[in-house]
C-alpha cells in the first residue's frame, strides 16, 4: 500500500463539486494538483465532504489527517460557516485548532483565502453586504492564523481572475472545471516555489 503523501481536508470545494468526472462523481482540483506535483493517486487522501463546516473538519477530518500525518496537507473550509450559522469566535477557534494541529517542522500546510462568492449569488443586496462583511472578516482571521502557524495561503480574494464568471459553476458557490484547473495550477506553483526556497 502506498504511503500517503498528500491529505486534503475541507468541504465541497475539496470534494470537487462543479467539476463532474466522466465516470460519475467529481474530478476537482485535488487530483490535478497531485498530478502536477507528480504524486500518484494512491498517495493522495481527499477527505473533503459536501456541506462540511470548520466544526466538521475539527471533529471528523482532523483526527484522520493527524493519523500518520503526511508531509503535505491542504485545508479549504469555512464557506459553509459563512453562509449558514456563522459565529465569529467559534470560526476563529476552529481555524486555530485546525492549522495549529497540522503545522510542524516536517509538514507543509496550505490553504486559500475566501474569494467574492457573495458576488456570484442571487441574493438581496442587503444580504450580499452582510456576507461580504463576513468574508472580509474571515480572510482577516485566516491571515492571522496562517501567519501564526506558518501556513502557505493563496490569496484568492486578491486575484482578479477569481472575479470572472467563467471560473464558477452555475450555482455560484463551486468552481467550474476551469476554476478547479486554475486553482490546481496556482496552488501547485506556490507549493513548488515554497519547496525550492526551503
Amino acid at each position: 500500500m502506498a504511503t500517503i503523501r498528500l491529505t486534503v481536508l475541507g468541504d465541497s470545494f475539496v470534494e470537487g463539486r462543479g467539476d463532474p468526472a466522466a465516470g460519475g462523481g467529481y474530478a476537482g482540483w485535488v487530483p490535478r494538483f497531485a498530478g502536477l506535483l507528480r504524486l500518484p493517486a494512491a498517495a493522495v487522501r481527499n477527505l473533503g465532504t459536501y456541506q462540511a463546516t470548520t466544526a466538521d473538519v475539527v471533529a471528523k477530518q482532523l483526527p484522520r489527517a493527524l493519523a500518520g500525518k503526511p508531509p503535505l496537507i491542504g485545508v479549504i473550509a469555512g464557506v459553509n460557516d459563512l453562509v449558514q450559522d456563522y459565529d465569529r469566535d467559534r470560526f476563529r477557534r476552529n481555524l486555530h485548532t485546525i492549522f495549529a494541529s497540522l503545522s510542524g517542522m516536517d509538514t507543509t500546510v496550505f490553504t486559500a483565502g475566501y474569494p467574492d462568492i457573495p458576488g456570484n449569488l442571487p441574493v438581496p443586496e442587503s444580504f450580499r453586504r452582510l456576507l461580504r462583511a463576513r468574508f472580509a472578516e474571515a480572510n482577516e482571521a485566516l491571515a492571522d492564523v496562517c501567519a501564526l502557524t506558518g501556513t502557505l495561503r493563496l490569496e484568492l480574494e486578491r486575484l482578479p481572475e477569481w472575479r470572472r464568471r467563467e471560473m464558477w459553476s452555475a450555482d455560484g458557490l463551486h468552481p467550474s472545471p476551469l476554476g478547479h484547473r486554475v486553482f490546481a495550477e496556482s496552488m501547485a506553483e506556490n507549493v513548488a516555489a515554497l519547496a525550492m526556497a526551503a
